[in-house]
């Protein structure tokens, strides 16, 4: 009889789909230190909400323990990495808080639009003021949603079907088509949408790519009157960045759930503005949810431990360790290429063909196409991506990922190619591998070159002529930009060419615009790729 520990509360409905599947229960919230340890130790599986860690030092030797389940989606208090290490299955409840969220997402922004908070307040002074809360109908006013996932898609499902607004939306890893079948126009980015938006809210992961990714620039873009709300993680949105539009009297409101630091501090400069909304992370705070979390998480572990079924898997703990091994490399390689084309590509990616030449093309290529999906989508959804849900995931974001494979030997001994489409054009990338571990990109677009697949890549497309090599180095030295390693790749003399700069940190923003100055130069972008050696946690 497997047995499981419930180390937070849990309702009732989940404690009762244990008992029926026949599992022994140890429920004691609030264990900690080596009472904890223990507790683990001698457990198949264990639930865990916000309030218990699971830190590497507790399953440093973990006993039967062979699966954690975090009630809710983030998995922020467990070390993923770690787990992985000992095989131990960790897995989360995306679906629970959907729909709390969403509604809560709805609340703020009819809150935000007819002043009720302040209203309420208001006549709880014993005032009458209906001249002050001049509001704003949503019917016909343009959302933006930026973060397609499952609760933007609800809130935008919501706002549309329901409020009889204009819905548009931005996610990179979100298929036009697919939008479109949800009736969302999108954009190729957030700064191009902006303009249109009269509401916009968040629903995007808190990672590098999306800290403050809603900041004063942004802000300037919206329309003079515009109003912004984050129920999703603190600091999507730069918090003091709105203080100052609001102020300005640019944007005529705001609407937060969450913050850079909860409890909020006493003199935040939200609490002194009459035009802001202000919830205390309530997004998931339903009866309902609670419920459903419970179910959902009583669920996974009866059917990892009864069953050997693995759902919503946040790492790859169910895959075979000696295929992993095996595969590394390819895997390191076909992660990157996904990272890359989700950072290199024209837009959100439709279809991605994968091509596996020479020796890789001989061996089983499951684990690898996983990885690019995982690195093509990882930076742009709400949950954990993962090697296991990667495929799926992409699947239904309406993102069509076909292998093909050739066994033949072309200029490298093992290649693999991303053909990439979407609704504004094609991208083609190619990488290989020298010796065990040296990883190459050698194709981007029409270019061949040879490239190191790691770090802040700078690229920029240009016409081969003397000198411009040593600009774009002298425009580096000046702002204090190491360059590590530097490729160039061409066709023909004096015809079109790529370099690929390898720099230590990502250059400011002002070398970026200066490299993109010269006339020369016809494009430049920059991607960012994790250090040489690092896999990605799932992998540990």
């Amino acid at each position: 009889m497997p047995r499981v520990l419930i180390s937070d509360k849990m309702e009732e409905p989940g404690l009762e789909i244990l008992r029926q599947a026949g599992v022994e229960i140890d429920e004691r919230p609030g264990l900690k230190g080596e009472e904890l340890k223990a507790a683990l130790r001698l457990a198949d599986g264990v639930v865990v909400r916000s309030g218990t860690r699971i830190t590497a030092d507790l399953i440093e030797n973990p006993g039967k323990l062979k699966a954690v389940v975090r009630g809710g989606v983030g998995v922020d208090n467990i070390d993923v990495a770690a787990a992985t290490r000992q095989g131990i299955v960790v897995m989360n409840t995306p679906d629970a808080n959907t729909f709390s969220t969403a509604e809560h997402t709805i609340s703020l922004l009819m809150s935000l639009a007819r002043h009720i908070p302040a209203a309420d307040a208001s006549m709880r002074q014993g005032k009458w003021e209906k001249g002050k809360f001049l509001g704003c109908q949503l019917t016909g006013k343009t959302l933006g949603v930026i973060g397609l996932g499952r609760i933007g898609r609800e809130v935008a499902r919501r706002a549309g079907q329901g409020l009889d607004m204009k819905v548009i939306g931005y996610d990179p890893a979100l298929a036009a088509s697919a939008a479109a079948q949800l009736g969302i126009e999108t954009f190729s980015s957030v700064d191009e949408m902006l303009p249109r938006c009269d509401f916009i809210t968040v629903h995007t992961p808190l990672v590098e790519q999306t800290k403050n990714l809603i900041g004063a620039k942004q802000l300037a873009l919206m329309p003079k009157g515009g109003r912004v709300i984050n129920c999703a993680r603190g600091g999507i949105i730069n918090e003091q960045a709105v203080v100052e539009a609001l102020k300005s009297g640019h944007l005529a409101g705001a609407a937060f759930d969450v913050f850079v630091e909860e409890p909020i501090a006493k003199d935040h400069p939200f609490l002194a503005l009459p035009n802001v909304v202000i919830t205390p992370h309530l997004g998931a705070a339903t009866a309902e949810a609670q419920l459903l979390v419970a179910r959902e998480s009583a669920q996974l572990l009866v059917d990892f431990l009864c069953k050997g079924v693995v759902r919503f898997a946040v790492n790859m703990g169910a895959l075979d360790r000696a295929e992993m091994e095996e595969m590394r490399p390819f895997v390191d390689m076909a992660h990157r290429l996904g990272l890359l084309s989700a950072q290199l590509g024209k837009g959100p990616v439709q279809t991605a063909e994968i091509h596996y030449r020479g020796e890789i093309a001989k061996r089983s290529t499951r684990l690898v196409t996983s990885a690019f999906a995982a690195g093509l989508l990882e930076r742009g959804l709400e949950q954990n991506v993962n090697i296991v849900n990667a495929r799926m995931l992409a699947e239904e974001r309406g993102i069509e990922i076909t292998e093909q494979a050739s066994m033949e030997k072309g200029d490298f001994s093992s290649l693999i190619r991303i053909t990439l489409q979407s609704h504004l054009g094609g991208t083609v990338l190619a990488g290989t591998l020298f010796g065990n571990q040296y990883l190459r990109l050698v194709t981007f677009g029409s270019h061949r070159l040879d490239a190191h697949m790691d770090g802040v890549l700078l690229l920029f497309t240009h016409r081969d002529v003397p000198g411009l090599i040593g600009h774009i180095g002298t425009i580096c030295g000046k702002n204090g930009v190491n360059i590590a390693q530097m490729n160039v790749g061409r066709q023909t003399a004096g015809g079109e060419a790529i370099a690929v700069l390898n720099l230590d940190a990502r250059p400011p923003e002002a070398v970026i615009r200066e490299v993109a100055s010269h006339p020369q130069i016809s494009s430049v972008q920059v991607a960012e790729l994790p250090p040489a050696g690092q896999m990605p946690p799932w992998f540990a």
